[in-house]
């Protein structure tokens, strides 16, 4: 039996995509998304309804991924610095109701080196090219000042908002009020949203000075999902060997904590996590490798889609599930939101 997800019920972490399309265009509002990776947050409109036109990535591998699951009617396989000046964009993208993006986020990381890489050309995983990550977001709102949907919705890591990234969110907020949107930030946390990860993101709205609408109001109070929930037990893992440093750790580590220090290990064990039963999930990345509690192994594909409101029937074609998911907008997390400002935004359509 199929979930009615545009409906007031709360929205299934377990679901199919190919269930998709008979939620997708319901309320005739439309999408653009930015930085769309496996579309996360393009999955997160469908489920609530909207009619999400298409996507502009600059990775062809992982647009590949997003053509193969999404069949988008728009889809830009380019940096958003050209995306943006191009003279033949489609008449669509200048009537959006939202357009949506989520830039890189590595150089606001509070687990990676932050300011030494702000201004630095640098070779990332996202986009498999040299480029400067920092300034996408001043990019996305050029290209909100050249498009003029009523609305924006972006998010990104909480190191946005902290230490001297702050001065980032001031000029943000800035320059989409020079290009002719209000702003408001709002920081909140998949566990409450449906989502069996605990992720914790920045979302700037952003709204057209025309648009005399309130502020959405995103208080969202969903029953913890613990890792009991979706644990596959037994199943065959990538196992740890036996009597190895990892393996080692892993044992010598409580469950629901990161690897302990140890010289041995080349590092903290800052991006090893033992996953503990009865708590959420912490946030899931691509660079962090997580094991089950019981069982010296890695999760399991499913339990990662699972924790990260993936659908069971996503296609990664040969790209690495941990890092669709890992950087990807969990598509439950999204559709709250979206459905949510439907109400607020549209509440007679």
């Amino acid at each position: 039996m199929k979930v009615n997800f545009v409906s007031e019920k709360p929205f299934s972490y377990r679901w199919k995509l190919s269930e998709i399309e008979s939620f997708s265009k319901f309320n005739g509002k439309k999408v653009f998304s930015c930085f769309a990776c496996g579309g996360g947050s393009t999955m997160g409109y469908k489920l609530a309804g909207y009619d999400v036109l298409g996507a502009c990535e600059i990775d062809p591998k992982i647009a590949a991924v997003y053509k193969a699951n999404h069949n988008p009617k728009y889809l830009f396989i380019e940096d958003i610095r050209k995306f943006r000046i191009r003279e033949d964009l489609p008449e669509e993208l200048f009537d959006l109701d939202i357009l949506d993006g989520s830039p890189p986020c590595t150089t606001f990381s509070m687990s990676g080196q932050r300011e030494k890489t702000w201004g630095v050309k640098k070779k990332f995983a996202e986009g498999q090219t040299e480029q400067i990550l920092d300034d996408l977001y001043f990019e996305f709102i050029l290209l909100a000042k050249k498009l003029q949907p009523k609305f924006c919705i972006t998010e990104n890591v909480t190191g946005l908002i902290k230490g001297n990234a702050k001065q980032y969110v001031n000029k943000i907020i800035t320059e989409f009020y020079e290009a002719g949107f209000d702003c408001k930030l709002f920081v909140l946390n998949s566990r409450n949203m449906g989502v069996p990860q605990s992720r914790e993101r920045v979302f700037i709205l952003a709204k057209r000075k025309d648009q005399k609408v309130k502020w959405p109001s995103l208080n969202f109070s969903e029953k913890d999902i613990p890792f009991s929930e979706i644990d596959d037990g037994n199943i065959k893992r990538v196992m740890l060997k036996n009597n190895s440093i990892t393996y080692n750790l892993w044992r010598g580590t409580k469950s629901g904590n990161y690897f302990s220090k140890s010289i041995a290990y080349e590092g903290s064990g800052f991006s090893h996590y033992r996953v503990n039963f009865n708590k959420v999930l912490c946030c899931l990345t691509n660079q962090s490798r997580f094991y089950h509690p019981s069982t010296p192994g890695l999760l399991s594909k499913r339990e990662f889609c699972l924790a990260s409101s993936f659908p069971n029937d996503f296609n990664f074609l040969k790209t690495s599930f941990r890092f669709i998911c890992g950087m990807s907008v969990p598509p439950v997390m999204m559709a709250q939101i979206a459905r949510v400002c439907k109400k607020t935004w549209w509440p007679n359509e």
